[in-house]
């Protein structure tokens, strides 16, 4: 899952993870401080922060104060240990606005949810200045204005690569952005995806741990290794949904949020997502000689030439009501077409 890091104008710079999508600030108090609100402290130490954000990230438990969420009146102690999280750092590019047609699912005054297609780049980067889907949303909402009068735009907190289709979640203020960055943050969101995979599986479920790191051999890509001073924790769950016996259809759930995690997990154990060039997943893996099965697949390359992967279901808690909020994404139409040659074909042997 390519990232690129956003901020709150919907600004961003390198390739990172989703946790990496926070800024963490890890504070030790001077043993001579005098006594000052955590918020003015904080306002003070962190450069171009502004007291209202660092209000917002008290309010939804972003500061703790020696391990525990404070209040924004707490008073700073010598030697208190105080640890911030945040969405997003400093600007980098400008954003304009672009007419350019959005799947939206679902919007209120905080939120939108997007099922975005595959190949729409999600923010702005280096090669992707125009065209994406926050040029999109900022040209949906141009005519917008908040409660406090001024002009909306979206917030980023989360992304999914640019081949990869699904669900999308967008703040709309900065306020829902905090509070939903905290659950993305600590993983409390739903987030299931579909995958088509080479190969068959032994097992009906199974889990993939291992850090993920750029590849020493090729750094557009993520890979996994066995040294736990290399890279970063990455978890995934995955379940089998349907076997074609030279490929599987697969559910993954994440317990962690890294670079291409499910890509690299896969190729990881031996299973590459189909059609994903990349990870070596667009050649045939699995399967016969023939030069009838050579066409097959080549057919099903040519109907899906991206990763076979859809962002299929998002739940989350509502930044306002609280409320739980669950979203469903039908297969795309490029996935479904070849889902249903390899049934076809697996119906043909039998």
């Amino acid at each position: 899952m390519d990232t690129e890091l956003v901020n709150q104008d919907n600004i961003v710079s390198a390739t990172v993870s989703d946790d990496e999508l926070y800024e963490r600030h890890r504070i030790t108090v001077d043993p001579g401080q005098e006594a000052m609100r955590v918020d003015k402290f904080l306002q003070q130490r962190l450069s171009g922060v502004s007291r209202t954000k660092i209000k917002l990230a008290t309010l939804n438990s972003c500061v703790l104060v020696n391990g525990s969420p404070c209040k924004a009146s707490y008073n700073v102690k010598p030697l208190d240990v105080i640890s911030v999280l945040l969405p997003y750092p400093p600007n980098v590019y400008d954003i304009v606005a672009e007419d350019i047609p959005v799947n939206i699912v679902y919007e209120d005054d905080d939120i939108i949810v997007v099922d975005k297609a595959a190949g729409m780049v999600v923010h702005p980067a280096v090669g992707n200045f125009t065209g994406t889907l926050v040029n999109a949303l900022s040209y949906h909402l141009k005519d917008e204005t908040g409660a406090d009068g001024q002009p909306l735009k979206p917030y980023l907190v989360h992304r999914i690569d640019k081949d990869t289709s699904g669900l999308l979640l967008i703040a709309k203020n900065e306020a829902a952005q905090v509070m939903l960055a905290k659950q993305f943050f600590d993983h409390t969101t739903e987030r299931k995806y579909a995958a088509l995979v080479w190969g068959d599986f032994d097992e009906d479920a199974g889990t993939v741990v291992g850090n993920i790191a750029r590849s020493q051999k090729d750094r557009r890509v993520m890979a996994v290794y066995d040294d736990p001073e290399v890279g970063k924790h990455a978890v995934t769950h995955w379940r089998v949904v349907e076997r074609f016996g030279y490929t599987t259809l697969i559910e993954c759930v994440l317990e962690t949020g890294r670079t291409h995690q499910i890509r690299a997990h896969m190729k990881h154990i031996g299973h590459p997502l189909f059609a994903d060039s990349a990870y070596g997943g667009d050649k045939i893996l699995k399967g016969t000689t023939f030069s009838k099965y050579k066409q097959f697949v080549d057919i099903c390359f040519a109907a899906m030439p991206r990763q076979a992967l859809h962002a299929f279901i998002l739940g989350f808690e509502h930044p306002t009501t609280h409320k739980r909020m669950h979203f469903e994404s039908p297969l795309p139409n490029d996935m479904t077409t070849v889902l249903e040659r390899w049934r076809s074909y697996v119906a043909g042997r039998i």
